[in-house]
């Protein structure tokens, strides 16, 4: 098993002009494994990945691949030397070399040898029988099987995907993305994946990296940065998310929900409780038809319904809560469309809520906007 990391990016920062886009972002990549660069546009996840790829110079930090550097504040090495491949949104075919030649430019063995390679690659991503097609002649999915082959084709080591199956169709879209995986996962390729759908990233990657402000706020398995948000901001990412608001009083916060125990804020202390619409119960009374609710689930709270829709897999209700008006939404699988003004009891699972102290505004002490 490997030790050394494929990929190592340490205390990476890149300022243009007077602006910090990327600021202390450090990750280690291993074979076989995907990290996702996860965030809104402009948070810095593809600046960092120009870093990584040669077309950009960290401002400060370094870049290793294999334990070699080849990328500090002072030098650079060019793209081309590192042994890494690229994908893009855009698949960059060359538009008047077949198939086959698109996937072996570049290879240096001889000509036989470059042949077989690109033979192979395609028929591991579904084109055998495509080799002396165009692009123009292809679909769009095609086109991406071949981009992927033509960056496989070189063996890299580090793959660097940025949003690369954005122009694909949803359907699609799904069965390219795993057919992605599977093959780069038999090259035992380390890939650096940037995109800014959570489904995206939980669907492929063995470790995501969360960015915020051109930081890594959070970093972990799928299912642990799904389910252990750091913050109101990172639960919402992923998800819906219904706010209630409240205030620490003796260690406890009072909704209407019931009390939540929050031994760690101070009193006074302004606080955010989240929970998922997945994790709201609904009931036509208090009770409800079925079991009693468990200590877990809370007092149960009133509202009436505003809006409910049915989207396929699930129906989502809007309610308007009798406490104060407030909007919460709740899904429930399948078909459940009450009318508008229907009352319904809310409960909540306790143990699938988040507690968070409201965020604090200032960023003055943040050293980079010094």
């Amino acid at each position: 098993m490997e030790t050394t990391a494929r990929l190592k990016l340490d205390m990476l920062g890149c300022r243009f002009g007077d602006r910090w886009v990327v600021r202390d972002v450090s990750l280690e990549l291993f074979a076989g494994q995907v990290t996702c660069l996860l965030g809104p546009s402009g948070c810095g996840k593809s600046t960092t990945l120009r870093i990584a790829a040669g077309v950009e110079t960290p401002t400060v930090g370094s870049v290793h691949i294999d334990g070699d550097l080849v990328a500090d504040a002072h030098h650079s090495r060019p793209p081309e030397t590192r042994g890494i491949g690229m994908m893009f949104q855009d698949f960059a075919l060359f538009p008047h070399l077949t198939v086959l030649q698109n996937v072996a430019f570049g290879l240096k063995e001889r000509k036989r040898e470059r042949h077989d390679r690109a033979g192979e690659l395609l028929a591991k991503v579904g084109l055998k029988g495509f080799e002396d097609k165009y692009p123009h002649q292809m679909s769009g999915g095609e086109q991406q099987r071949v981009a992927l082959a033509r960056a496989l084709a070189p063996r890299p080591r580090v793959m660097l995907m940025d949003e690369p199956f954005s122009g694909l169709d949803n359907r699609l879209r799904d069965e390219i993305r795993d057919e992605t995986l599977e093959i780069l996962k038999d090259e035992e390729t380390a890939v650096l994946l940037v995109t800014h759908e959570p489904d995206e990233a939980m669907r492929m990657a063995d470790q995501i990296a969360l960015m915020r402000a051109g930081r890594i706020v959070q970093m972990g398995a799928p299912y642990n940065i799904y389910n252990n948000p750091v913050d109101a901001e990172a639960a919402a990412f992923f998800s819906d998310i219904n706010v209630i608001h409240g205030v620490v009083r003796d260690f406890q916060t009072d909704t209407p929900f019931g009390q939540f125990l929050t031994p760690n804020l101070v009193n006074d202390a302004d606080v955010e409780i989240i929970i998922r619409p997945q994790h709201l119960k609904m009931d036509f009374d208090r009770q409800g038809s079925g079991p009693l609710p468990t200590p877990q689930d809370g007092v149960a709270a009133r509202g009436a319904v505003e809006r409910a829709r049915f989207m396929g897999s699930e129906s989502i209700i809007e309610l308007a809560m009798d406490h104060d008006g407030s909007m919460l939404k709740a899904t429930i699988p399948g078909v459940f469309l009450p009318k508008r003004g229907t009352p319904l009891w809310l409960s909540l699972r306790r143990d699938r809520c988040f507690v968070f102290p409201c965020k604090a505004q200032s960023r003055v002490n943040d050293p980079y906007l010094r």
